[in-house]
């Protein structure tokens, strides 16, 4: 439940009917069992409301496959593991290192620009 084993379970009780007190029980009994109903009715609701919205889809669903303790993580990885992997697909352009310098690369791309054209400018952003 939250990582507590039975005897944990029976303290917590005794310590609760202690704070509580035998006045105030039937109290917060009645409190929790209409929290209780209240959350089925939610849920009954919101199931519903999902059958709805889904229609016929919602019975064809196959709820074991979402069932996460079917799921091996160890399995998972090796599978993920033993995969090829695809190639990459090749680029046409030959690898070459850089042979210009960063200034004969923006002279180069400087010559490149059309200036008769200004540059764009947007009035809306500044």
């Amino acid at each position: 439940m939250f990582g507590i084993n039975g005897t944990e379970f029976i303290i917590i009780m005794l310590v609760v009917l202690i704070v509580v007190g035998p006045q105030r029980m039937p109290e917060y009994a009645a409190q929790l069992r209409d929290f209780v109903k209240t959350m089925r009715k939610q849920v009954v609701s919101l199931r519903d409301s999902v059958q709805d919205e889904m229609g016929d889809d919602f019975k064809d669903v196959d709820w074991q496959k979402f069932d996460p303790r079917q799921y091996d993580p160890r399995r998972i990885v090796r599978e993920a593991l033993m995969e090829d992997d695809e190639p990459e697909p090749a680029d046409d352009r030959p690898l070459e290192p850089m042979r210009l310098s960063p200034l004969q690369r923006y002279s180069e791309q400087a010559g490149q620009r059309d200036t008769s054209k200004p540059a764009p400018f947007d009035d809306e952003a500044t």
